[in-house]
């Protein structure tokens, strides 16, 4: 017998028809985890469909669209290379070639593409990337106090964010170190009698709450334990609830422990009912820790999906929107190698190419440039 996420709450009865503060945080805690555990399962279920679907159409289409850009700095190149042109075209042509040239040396290494873009902006490539790198890098340590170390690779985002990361853990660990020293010596001066009350109440509430979620796992075990069953199917049925058993008491997850005690019936509404005050309110911190825990944990999931595919912390996405953006970062992109086709085909001819010049001059440059699937 399934039961569904809702099916734990506490719910009123004719002897109490109005829940307490516990009960109603109880349920409250319940909805919330229930809901962040369903939009993690959302991630995780999304994810794999968008990244073949991405690695399958979209990654060919943005490699066919920046050899189409190559092709387009060269052919603006030899444009530049033919008489009848004018000086603000010249210097309009010079302008895309730079633009265009340095966007796609950040992500290839082209000697050819190197070499026009020092043509055109008479500044070395390599000298002036080393210098921005240089200046990125003593910024961002800056502004965070990391030291990335001489041999860092800026041009990598996942190499600075794993020295980044490294740092962070190492900072981290210094400070735990530095609390527990002064935990320690706190702990070597003579304390008060209220300061031993407080400390001797939260212990015996930490005791309590790893008791609690312990007698429901244990009730759990000993109704399943396989090795006393000898029918094999039945065994291996055991076998099965008790591995999800073992899960869930690894991770404190006491939704989880909850809903296989009704799955097998070993609880009912009226055992949820009737849980005490003090056993609701080890309850609720348990599921506080664990809404803490899905809450983090979403934010990673959701941080690593952004990272991976190189979408922006302001674009708004969802499991449920992620495939949209994919199709229409597709569409978007068949519609650039379109525009850059027809465009290559005007660039062959002298006064095709002059009006092609003067329209990025009457304002649709940046347009053009921003329609590039980079």
């Amino acid at each position: 017998m399934n039961f569904s996420y809702n099916s734990i709450s506490i719910a009123p009865d004719q002897g109490q028809p109005n829940l307490t503060k516990a009960q109603k945080a109880f349920n409250n805690l319940i909805k919330q985890v229930e809901k962040k555990r369903a939009q993690l399962m959302a991630w995780e279920t999304a994810i794999p469909s968008f990244q073949q679907k991405y690695t399958r159409e979209l990654t060919p289409l943005v490699e066919a669209s920046a050899d189409m850009q190559v092709e387009m700095v060269h052919c603006l190149d030899q444009v530049n290379d033919q008489k009848g042109l004018t000086k603000a075209e010249r210097r309009m042509i010079a302008d895309l070639i730079i633009e265009l040239a340095g966007t796609l040396l950040a992500e290839r290494d082209d000697e050819k593409l190197k070499a026009l873009y020092n043509k055109y902006h008479h500044v070395d490539y390599d000298s002036q990337e080393a210098a921005d790198l240089a200046s990125m890098k003593a910024l961002f340590e800056e502004m965070t106090g990391f030291d990335l170390g001489d041999d860092v690779d800026l041009r990598s985002p996942e190499e600075v964010m794993r020295r980044a990361q490294a740092q962070m853990q190492e900072k981290l660990a210094q400070e735990e170190a530095t609390r527990q020293a002064r935990e320690e010596h706190k702990a070597k001066r003579k304390k008060s009698a209220k300061q031993i009350a407080k400390e001797e109440k939260q212990q015996a509430e930490a005791q309590q709450i790893r008791l609690s979620i312990r007698e429901v796992y244990r009730k759990l075990a000993s109704a399943l334990h396989p090795d006393r069953e000898t029918d094999p199917q039945e065994r291996e049925r055991k076998t099965s609830l008790m591995q999800r058993v073992n899960q869930a008491y690894e991770k404190n997850n006491l939704l989880q422990l909850l809903e296989l005690q009704l799955e097998l019936e070993h609880i009912d509404q009226s055992h949820i009912n009737n849980l005490g005050e003090e056993r609701l309110a080890h309850y609720n911190k348990i599921l506080k820790e664990q809404l803490r825990e899905l809450e983090d944990e979403i934010i990673h999931v959701e941080g690593d999906f952004r990272m991976r595919f190189g979408i922006g912390p302001f674009v708004q996405l969802s499991p449920a929107t992620i495939m949209r953006h994919l199709a229409t970062d597709i569409v978007l992109t068949q519609q650039a190698i379109r525009d850059m086709k027809k465009d290559l085909a005007d660039l062959q001819d002298i006064k095709k190419a002059k009006a092609w010049l003067k329209k990025m001059h009457r304002g649709s440059r940046m347009d053009f440039l921003d329609d590039m699937p980079f």
